[in-house]
């Protein structure tokens, strides 16, 4: 099912994709930055809850500066001092976070037309051509993001790529989840559990240092489910200069399992995250002020958690992170499932 979300600045229509599974599931998705829009999980009473935020017109998109629901590449998160150095050549990003680079720059992957393909009532992909030199990264790319959204009430989320050329490449998606409904207040009242026993440290900027750290005993130790607000104001530096999370976790195990999960009393919705990725950025929302969102919703700080499944933060520039770099004609191929279940 489609439907006409609305116009760009530039005057390009967008569509809105709705998936649907047997369960009463429905995920809205967007040809403009391949966005997730909303997403209708039925709680314990069947009452369907719109568990992420996001904006009802496309100039929400446009101008938001929060990344609600978006497709970011070529590389989350962040690059220390907006550079890098690969094969020889050092390349120079643009610098839109205290002089790093973050999300991709400025010419954002999420406020761009993504071409369809492939679309059915439960899945649909998306494609976007990157050309050499795009966002200051080297070599050409098409890049495919599919959404599915399975039987087993699992939004599934698939990334495929092969570069031309040596390349970096650390896709993901930033959506803000509430499991009590989007426009329901902070959610810091929900349990998360973080399967790591370490955390990247980071400094001011958020830029890591290269060191691991030990989660146990400091308030970022997930490993059992806690409140989210239970800590996050405890007088611990990483807290203090993050403003609460918004860090990278170093993700147990490796291949493709469960890393992450969140749960809330009051809807009785559980959201379980899997990955085969090694780090996760958990994220709190904390930067969120006055956001005119969906439904006349006005979001504030901490009302939505990001799970951003990723290679870790200026990984390029650590030797002992694992790196983020796709050589030519390698392929990118990376999934991430989030996956609903009633909670007890």
């Amino acid at each position: 099912m489609t439907e006409l979300f609305g116009k760009t600045k530039d005057g390009q229509e967008v569509t809105a994709y709705l998936l649907k599974n047997k369960n009463g599931m429905e995920a809205k998705v967007l040809d403009y930055g391949a966005t997730l829009v909303s997403l209708m999980v039925p709680d314990r009473e069947g009452i369907s809850r719109d568990v992420v935020l996001g904006y009802d017109t496309v100039s929400g998109y446009e101008e938001g500066t929060c990344y609600f629901g978006a497709t970011v590449g070529r590389v989350a998160n962040r690059i220390g001092k907006a550079q890098f150095q690969l094969n020889g050549t050092i390349y120079q990003l643009a610098k839109n976070d205290n002089g790093n680079s973050l999300h991709g720059g400025r010419d954002y992957m999420n406020q761009r037309m993504w071409r369809t393909e492939n679309v059915s009532d439960q899945e649909i992909t998306f494609l976007l051509h990157s050309p050499d030199g795009d966002q200051g990264y080297p070599g050409a790319v098409d890049i495919r993001v599919t959404y599915t959204l399975t039987d087993g009430d699992e939004l599934k989320i698939h990334y495929h790529a092969v570069p031309e050329a040596d390349t970096l490449l650390n896709l993901t998606n930033h959506s803000y989840f509430n499991l009590n409904g989007h426009g329901s207040g902070p959610a810091t009242g929900q349990k998360a559990m973080i399967l790591a026993q370490a955390f990247t440290q980071a400094d001011a900027e958020s830029i890591p240092t290269g060191e691991i750290v030990p989660v146990e005993g400091t308030p970022m130790d997930f490993r059992t489910a806690k409140t989210i607000g239970q800590e996050i104001d405890a007088d611990y530096e990483p807290l203090i200069l993050g403003k609460g999370y918004d860090h990278n976790w170093v993700l147990d195990g490796s291949g493709f399992r469960k890393v992450a999960q969140l749960a809330s009393e009051e809807s009785g919705i559980c959201m379980e995250v899997s990955t085969d990725l090694p780090g996760i950025q958990f994220y709190t929302g904390n930067f969120i002020e006055k956001e005119n969102g969906k439904s006349g919703t006005i979001y504030g700080k901490r009302q939505g958690v990001c799970f951003e499944t990723q290679y870790f933060p200026d990984a390029v520039n650590k030797e002992n992170f694992e790196s983020p770099i796709t050589k030519a004609g390698e392929v990118y191929d990376t999934t991430t499932v989030y996956r609903f279940i009633k909670s007890s």
